[in-house]
């Protein structure tokens, strides 16, 4: 597999926040060099693993409960990852925050690998084929990390989310657990490339299996859901990976384009009042990360039949919940959207 060098267009980033270790319990002690650093708590959960693993330490810079399309690096944060030499981001637009940090990096040496382009994207409101039962063979692909995005969308048209930093694929991958396994196995080799160190590699692939277990268990708690039912309704269009990979529509999304930082029209939250009145769909799935007023105004609008459940959508949970790593993260939504809908 070789790497390259991922350079992201230049934006500013200002305000403070602290630099968080991963909730996986793979975080930098005190004294120690992590080996990488990731952007989202939920690949940092991934890689802390993987280096715990290999009895070795990684960092992310955004913590539980952290929201990726908003989060904006502290100067502490900033002079952190011009001295890393492996950056783990997700790319495709997600981390706008943080782009002209991560180029910064990149021009100082580091190498910026950016995961959302290497685990077969799918487009915005697009299908994906089932990722987990399609056998990759990592070691033969060469994956080539030197992507480009088009902002425009199939057939030439503009694309409602190039507004939002956003091209034509979907950044949120990592709501497809079969993809994250993906992931692990990729983020194994991009360790063992940049260090030498085989163990990286190794590592990888146990937690490439154990996400892959983690998958099934998603797919076992949600069979029980009827096929009528299996229809949601999201605070924003982040579950097109998971509708996909375990088989539901979403049907409507409170915030448009792909992004928590948008604001809806009047026009396109009273269309989605109507679209959860047609479909009765009995509740709203919001999100950890962001605000949920808007949510629960269109929960009134629409009356008491609608409740509103929080998911963990852009980040793992605090230390001590069940949605504390990756795995837990995922095994808990799909608990909740089970209850919710079953």
């Amino acid at each position: 597999m070789m790497l390259s060098r991922r350079v992201v267009p230049a934006v500013l980033a200002v305000p403070l926040l602290a630099l968080s270790a991963c909730g996986s319990g793979g975080g930098a002690e005190p004294g120690d060099d992590p080996v990488a650093i990731a952007t989202s708590s939920t690949l940092g959960s991934v890689l802390g693993q993987i280096t715990e693993c290999a009895g070795t330490s990684s960092t992310s810079l955004m913590g539980p409960g952290d929201d990726p399309h908003t989060f904006q690096p502290s100067s502490a944060q900033v002079a952190e990852l011009a001295g890393t030499e492996l950056v783990i981001a997700n790319g495709l637009g997600l981390e706008g925050g943080l782009e002209s940090a991560l180029a910064n990096a990149a021009e100082d040496g580091a190498t910026v690998l950016e995961v959302a382009p290497e685990v077969d994207p799918i487009p915005w409101g697009g299908e994906a084929h089932d990722h987990g039962e399609e056998g990759h063979d990592h070691a033969e692909e060469g994956h080539d990390h030197a992507h480009e995005e088009d902002s425009a969308a199939p057939g030439g048209e503009a694309d409602p989310h190039a507004g939002h930093d956003h091209g034509s694929a979907d950044p949120h991958f990592w709501l497809d657990a079969s993809r994250m396994a993906t992931a692990a196995h990729i983020i194994g080799e991009a360790l063992t490339e940049q260090t030498g160190e085989a163990q990286y590699t190794e590592c990888g692939e146990k937690v490439e299996q154990e996400l892959t277990d983690t998958d099934a268990e998603v797919r076992e708690i949600l069979a029980d859901i009827p096929a009528e039912k299996r229809v949601l309704i999201t605070d924003h269009e982040a579950f097109g990976y998971f509708a996909a990979a375990y088989d539901f529509e979403v049907a409507g999304v409170v915030v448009p384009g792909g992004s928590t930082d948008a604001e809806p029209s009047s026009a396109e939250l009273a269309e989605l009042t109507s679209v959860i009145e047609d479909t009765g769909v009995p509740v709203i799935f919001s999100n950890t990360a962001a605000s949920t007023p808007l949510i629960d105004a269109v929960a009134a609008e629409v009356g008491t039949d609608v409740s509103v459940v929080e998911l963990h959508v852009g980040s793992v949970g605090p230390a001590d919940s069940a949605a504390a790593t990756y795995q837990g993260m995922m095994v808990d939504n799909a608990t909740k959207i089970a209850e919710a809908l079953a």
